[in-house]
């Protein structure tokens, strides 16, 4: 179990965070921690708190405690992934849980520059495009995909449409469950990187697996991916009618294959916008929902924060 000290300096930084938090009347409260720490005595610093006192760590075995101490765990699952990633992931995260308001605003804590030690205090002003990842628009694409995976395949594009590969944009498409009728309706674009590997090395929910991903995307043709999460094939071309289907101008191929397929079979199409990194997702033939890129979804302002004591740090 990783453990975090709640050290003088961390707890000065927590009070100074929930000064903060009350002064601008956020709708939330961020702790983004590198381990398990004394959830008991954090949330009594917070005391009285009728808003929500999100603790994020990346193991849930870490957060044992910190729910019947009254705050609201997170667990992230994104150990040694960079500190914006983490972030962002524990805002989509309380977003999709219903603990944040899509376009609130939260004061978050977290260790920017020393492992252990909190030392950040950011403002944060969400954004209304955040709506599109709650748990409530997603609930109807759980009766064919489970939730689980179809997060996972969304946080996945919205990567790639955010960081693009090498520094250059990409442009995929995931086409999620009913593999079976469609791999009726694809054919091989090329060599599938992936073709020859079991099929836990091949399931979208490793972390590994999903940088694989990252790197294939950068190749022509969709991936197909089971409702487990495992890529059933990479580098497919879709021969799929596009006849009576209706589609915003200035939409290219890829997302009118991903418009057709999710409306020829059950399948979800997730299309990610090389030219503008968006991530769109058609069902029924139909566009359900539109992700922009998470750079513009959190907009990061600027806050003076004078250090909490000069003393030297004690961890």
């Amino acid at each position: 179990m990783a453990t975090q000290r709640l050290t003088k300096h961390n707890a000065a930084m927590i009070r100074a965070a929930i000064d903060l938090f009350r002064d601008r009347g956020a709708d939330a409260l961020l702790l983004l921690l590198d381990g398990s720490t004394d959830w008991k005595r954090i949330s009594e610093m917070a005391q009285p708190l009728d808003k929500p006192f999100i603790v994020a760590v990346d193991s849930a075995h870490d957060l044992e405690g910190a729910s019947e101490a009254g705050l609201k765990p997170l667990a992230l699952n994104k150990e040694k992934a960079p500190l914006l990633e983490r972030l962002q992931h524990a805002l989509l995260e309380a977003a999709a849980d219903e603990l944040i308001r899509t376009n609130g605003e939260v004061v978050a804590l977290y260790s920017g520059f020393q492992h252990g030690r909190l030392d950040s205090i950011s403002h944060l002003q969400l954004d209304e495009r955040m709506r599109q990842l709650t748990s409530r628009d997603l609930q109807m694409l759980e009766s064919r995909v489970p939730l689980k995976t179809i997060k996972a395949v969304i946080d996945l594009a919205a990567q790639i449409g955010r960081e693009g590969r090498e520094g250059k944009p990409v442009g995929t498409l995931f086409v999620v469950g009913d593999t079976r009728k469609v791999i009726e309706h694809a054919n091989d674009s090329g060599v599938d990187p992936f073709r020859g590997y079991n099929r836990k090395q091949r399931n979208l929910l490793d972390r590994k697996v999903q940088e694989d991903a990252k790197e294939v995307a950068q190749l022509d043709g969709a991936f197909i991916i089971a409702s487990d999460g495992v890529i059933e094939k990479s580098r497919q071309m879709l021969e799929v009618s596009h006849e009576d289907l209706t589609m915003s101008k200035g939409l290219g191929a890829r997302h009118w294959a991903a418009a057709a397929i999710s409306r020829k079979t059950k399948a979800i199409a997730v299309v990610v916008s090389q030219s503008t990194g968006t991530v769109r997702l058609y069902q029924d033939g139909h566009l359900v929902m539109r992700i922009e890129p998470m750079d513009k979804a959190v907009k990061w302002q600027e806050f003076n924060f004078e250090p909490p004591s000069s003393s030297p740090p004690d961890n």
